[in-house]
C-alpha cells in the first residue's frame, strides 16, 4: 500500500512511464506519431500532438475513450490511469517483464524455478547483497 504522504502521479507522468517502459519489438521507444497512428488503426482517433500534450501535462483531463485506447495500446488496464494501487501493480509487472528481457535475469529466474522457499530467499539475499556492493538502490517495495 502506498504511503498517504506520497504525492499522486498525474496522468501525464503515468503515460510517460508507459512510453519509457513498453518498447517496440526492436527495443526502441514508441514516438507520439507512431502511437497515434496505431491507436487510430484500433478504431480510436487521437493526434500525436494531443498525446504530447498529455505526456507533458499540458492537458490533464483526457476523455475516458482516449485513456482506454492508450491503455489498450500499451497492454495495461484502463484502471492504470485512475487507481494508484492498480498503477503500482502494473508497474511492478512491467518492471518484471523488462527485467525478464535481459537474458541474464531470465537465466537466473529459470534456474531458480522449483527451488524451495528457503533457497529462493537465499538467492534473493545474495542478489540483494551484490546489488548493494554495486551501489544499486532497492526498487520501490523491495526490502533491503
Amino acid at each position: 500500500m502506498e504511503s498517504e504522504s506520497a504525492p499522486r502521479r498525474t496522468v501525464g507522468q503515468k503515460l510517460e512511464h508507459l512510453f519509457h517502459t513498453v518498447r517496440r519489438p526492436d527495443g526502441r521507444e514508441y514516438g507520439n506519431e507512431e502511437v497515434a497512428a496505431l491507436v487510430s488503426q484500433q478504431g480510436e482517433t487521437i493526434s500525436s500532438s494531443y498525446i504530447w500534450y498529455l505526456r507533458t501535462g499540458q492537458r490533464d483531463n483526457p476523455t475516458l475513450k482516449h485513456l482506454t485506447a492508450l491503455a489498450r495500446f500499451f497492454g495495461v488496464p484502463a484502471a492504470y490511469f485512475f487507481d494508484d494501487e492498480m498503477t503500482n501493480r502494473v508497474e511492478a509487472e512491467l518492471a518484471l517483464l523488462t527485467a525478464m528481457n535481459d537474458a541474464g535475469v531470465r537465466g537466473v529466474a529459470l534456474r531458480a524455478a522449483g527451488l524451495s522457499p528457503e533457497s529462493l530467499r537465499t538467492v534473493y539475499e545474495v542478489i540483494s547483497r551484490v546489488s548493494e556492493l554495486e551501489g544499486k538502490t532497492p526498487r520501490s517495495g523491495e526490502k533491503r
